[in-house]
């Protein structure tokens, strides 16, 4: 989810192979706008099928939507760019192309440093196999696209990082006072243990993998809320409080069907670090705001 211009943009997969973006004057708003059509993957070819995790970016006055996509095999997955055609961020795309990111790719977002560099963070293989999900940095040319090998910052090394699957993955990015966190979800997407994790640099080094410094788990499940992951943020209407969009699951059983998106305002400690602190028990959140589309996976 991204605010623009006086309203909050929602960007989704449905059945698959279609990318919709709903738009809404309020966060709570977002789940009445049937949402519109925006892109649909041809019948076949290698970004024809399993689309996953779009997100919309406004670069340098042009919209554009990063969206994994697969010829129906996992192994195939890629990162996809769309690119508008017009001004109007809930028209018409078209596909620009893959991003050579090296081989498997999925979640991938963008990086904008204080001095206006791009760069482009995702989730993928350290080889060709499934198995393991890391994190992985380049720069980009432009928004279509990178301007340089993948750079390995974060491997699932922690114990809250390998629940049913040793797994990285989601990037999100915040700013804040010259610091830079890319805020990520860990373990199975589809266990009650998805959780976030957190990766700090304060050098502005991004591609020095030294300079990203875990902490973790910052968001976590609890007795009545589990599987809490796959995270964006959005500033609320009036600019002055920061709002995380995040999954939680409404059962313990492993898989996706059970997954919906809820709202929740979060703080600055003292030390400058976002501070997420517990989800909201099931019971005192009013209503999802959205329920997710199944997501169709080949789990090792």
């Amino acid at each position: 989810m991204i605010f623009h211009g006086g309203y909050y943009y929602y960007s989704e997969i449905r059945h698959r192979r279609h990318v919709f973006i709903r738009r809404s004057l309020t966060l709570t708003g977002i789940a009445q706008d049937p949402g519109v059509c925006v892109w649909s993957a041809p019948p076949h070819g290698p970004n024809s099928d399993n689309l996953w995790a779009p997100e919309l970016h406004l670069i340098d006055g042009r919209w554009f939507i990063y969206c994994a996509a697969d010829d129906g095999h996992n192994e195939n997955h890629r990162m996809w760019v769309l690119e508008c055609v017009g001004s109007d961020p809930c028209g018409r795309y078209v596909c620009r192309g893959p991003l050579q990111t090296g081989g498997w790719a999925i979640d991938g977002t963008m990086l904008t440093t204080d001095r206006g560099r791009k760069y482009f963070v995702w989730s993928g293989w350290p080889g060709r196999t499934n198995g393991q999900q890391n994190i992985y940095i380049a720069p980009m040319k432009d928004p279509l696209t990178l301007g340089g090998d993948r750079l390995l910052i974060a491997s699932p090394d922690q114990p809250w990082e390998r629940a049913a699957m040793p797994i990285c993955e989601g990037p999100q990015v915040l700013r804040r006072n010259g610091d830079i966190f890319i805020v990520y979800s860990a373990s199975g997407s589809w266990t009650p243990d998805y959780c976030l994790g957190l990766l700090h640099n304060k050098t502005g080094d991004v591609l020095n993998p030294s300079a990203w410094v875990k902490h973790g788990p910052v968001f976590k499940k609890t007795e009545q809320v589990w599987g809490v992951g796959h995270c964006s943020f959005v500033k609320s209407l009036c600019q002055t409080e920061d709002w995380m969009i995040y999954h939680a699951k409404s059962s313990l059983q492993h898989g996706w069907e059970d997954r919906d998106v809820h709202a929740k305002r979060f703080h600055w400690s003292s030390d400058g670090f976002p501070d997420f602190g517990t989800p909201p028990p099931r019971r005192e959140l009013s209503l999802p705001l959205l329920i997710c589309s199944p997501r169709v996976a080949a789990v090792a």
